[in-house]
């Protein structure tokens, strides 16, 4: 009842995620792999993309790009860091069928375009082409809600909200 009527605590932020991509909702337990499904690099959920346009799912810096465009970190200014890994074991590919539209350093906003991918190339070379979208400093959080199911549109649809510490 304190909490409806007066709000949150100052110190309370919340922050919330859009979707990276257009695709399904999946839990990150169902996720191909097991760092992710153990949610070993953090929590959060997965989309299993029916496009191949990646955008930045909350305003941030650019702070890890890997070399091969398969998976991209932002922190928002509030120090949350998001890591958004396309594909599972993409990494072999060596940056085949990735383009990135920005580089580490670079302020985005969100629903900005950050990577496009051949998700064709993906499944014909035989790799899943789920993509986690997970926070990987989760000592920030206080309380992590997932936003929506099934099918979700790029840059629109509200995925997470994040109450931070």
């Amino acid at each position: 009842m304190f909490k409806k009527l007066f709000g949150q605590k100052k110190n309370d932020k919340e922050v919330k995620l859009v979707a990276a991509l257009t695709g399904e909702i999946i839990p990150i337990e169902r996720v191909e792999d097991p760092v992710f499904a153990q949610k070993m690099a953090g929590d959060g959920l997965a989309i299993v993309p029916t496009q191949g346009e990646v955008v930045a799912p909350i305003s941030g810096k650019v702070t890890h790009l890997f070399d091969t465009h398969h998976a991209i970190g932002i922190t928002t200014k509030e120090g949350l860091e998001i890591l958004i890994h396309i594909g599972i074991d993409t990494v072999k590919l060596d940056g085949k069928g990735f383009n990135a539209y920005v580089e580490v350093g670079d302020e985005v906003k969100q629903g900005e375009r950050l990577i496009t991918v051949d998700l064709n190339l993906l499944k014909e070379s035989g790799f899943a082409i789920s993509t986690p979208i997970v926070i990987t400093n989760g000592e920030v959080v206080a309380e992590q809600k997932v936003l929506a199911t099934g099918n979700v549109i790029a840059g629109e649809d509200e995925i997470l909200s994040i109450l931070l510490k």
